[in-house]
């Protein structure tokens, strides 16, 4: 008898016990949509956090998770590949593995979200567009330009240059005033990038013609020509005018020579802006686009998007991620983003005003049809071309220069 009531004793309990944890796995499936926003900008981790921390606090049905870790672009890349993307992912659309997962369908389609693309300005993510549809929101955009010391210019007597011409006198009457022209770190390439891209532009015309001919002509055919004479002629303003260390100088080691006053220029991107105040230099900084071949030719940079989202196809909570989205390209939230990190942002309604004026005359120029994306959003990669520029500017051998390009491009062709 005692055994029969102990019996039905536990079964009563063990019955409630399965309500309970059925009645747990009901509040669970009925609680707030997790969403993970993958991050790769690390500088902007704090900032990203309280637009996040923004967002949770503004609705109760969504919680978004921002991750941020080392090596974010080969992590994101073993995610994918392993079919495990984050919901939101903060993913570069002139890439070519971007351009690859979209068009292998791993991103949603926002062609049609006019709530989220409306805050942009107009033809913003149509630029990124794969097979004319856009699957990417570009919230920043990074420029290249030169940074110059104004204090030293207006010493000089010198102008912002608006030709070739122009920025060659530059270099020479800053030499022949004993000073150096430019700061250079020939032992980190990248930095060259955007200075050899932007004189190829000029040098072809525009950035399509420039592509043309490096990137999709017959094999073999980069030769000693009328364009590649001009685009030497641009990095001849580099050759042998930075500062005594700069063969093996580094990125860090080039700002600090700027920065010092030890150069008047330094070609590099918006980037460089927060690391140059860091310094505390005692003087003006200004930045100028890269001059055309004569001075009715426009000004160019070359840049592309910094900040720019996308919604993983494979995500539970797409709806979900689009009202984050929707949020994250509000002017509200890219006001607080702007105002830390200063890039030329697509969303309208943010105040610029008396901000980051340093990069004016080229942030400008962003998301007009005076920024070119960048060149090697056409290639399948882009380390080698950055290494053939700074052996061009160590050797100043045209013949060496154009033979390792075809070497370099004719893999793609």
């Amino acid at each position: 008898m005692k055994f029969t009531s102990l019996l039905k004793a536990a079964t009563t309990v063990a019955f409630a016990s399965v309500l309970i944890a059925c009645g747990n796995s009901s509040s669970s499936s009925s609680s707030v949509t997790e969403v993970e926003f993958f991050s790769q900008k690390p500088e902007m981790q704090a900032t990203l956090q309280e637009i996040v921390d923004d967002y949770n606090k503004s609705q109760d049905e969504v919680k978004v998770k921002l991750t941020s870790v080392p090596d974010a672009g080969t992590v994101l890349k073993t995610r994918i590949a392993n079919g495990e993307a984050p919901d939101v992912i903060n993913i570069y659309p002139q890439n070519a593995d971007f351009k690859g997962w979209a068009a292998d369908g791993q991103f949603v389609d926002l062609t049609d979200e006019s709530d989220i693309l409306g805050n942009l300005n107009e033809g913003a993510a149509e630029a990124y567009a794969v097979d004319s549809k856009i699957y990417n929101v570009p919230l920043t955009t990074n420029v290249s330009g030169i940074y110059y010391n104004k204090d030293a210019f207006d010493k000089l007597g010198i102008e912002v240059p608006k030709s070739l011409a122009e920025f060659q006198d530059i270099v020479k009457k800053i030499k022949d005033d004993g000073q150096t022209p430019f700061a250079e770190a020939l032992g980190d390439p990248w930095t060259v990038n955007g200075f050899a891209q932007l004189a190829w532009i000029q040098s072809a015309s525009s950035p399509q013609a420039a592509n043309d001919y490096l990137r999709f002509s017959d094999k073999g055919a980069i030769k000693s020509d009328e364009v590649s004479k001009n685009v030497a002629a641009y990095l001849d303003l580099l050759a042998g005018n930075g500062q005594s260390n700069s063969d093996g100088a580094l990125y860090a080691d080039t700002v600090a020579v700027f920065s010092e006053g030890k150069a008047l220029m330094m070609a590099n991107g918006s980037w460089a802006l927060t690391v140059i105040k860091q310094q505390k230099p005692d003087f003006e900084v200004g930045f100028f686009p890269m001059p055309g071949l004569t001075a009715d030719a426009p000004t160019m940079t070359v840049g592309a998007a910094d900040m720019a989202v996308s919604i993983s196809a494979e995500s539970k909570n797409v709806d979900a991620s689009k009202d984050f989205v929707k949020y994250l390209s509000s002017t509200e939230a890219m006001q607080k983003y702007y105002d830390v990190d200063g890039s030329p942002t697509s969303v309208k309604g943010i105040d610029t005003e008396g901000k980051f004026e340093e990069l004016a005359d080229v942030a400008d120029l962003a998301f007009t049809d005076q920024q070119a994306i960048w060149l090697h959003s056409e290639w399948t990669s882009e380390e080698i071309f950055w290494d053939v520029n700074v052996s061009y500017i160590k050797n100043k051998d045209l013949t060496a220069y154009t033979d390792a390009l075809n070497t370099f491009f004719d893999t793609m062709k």
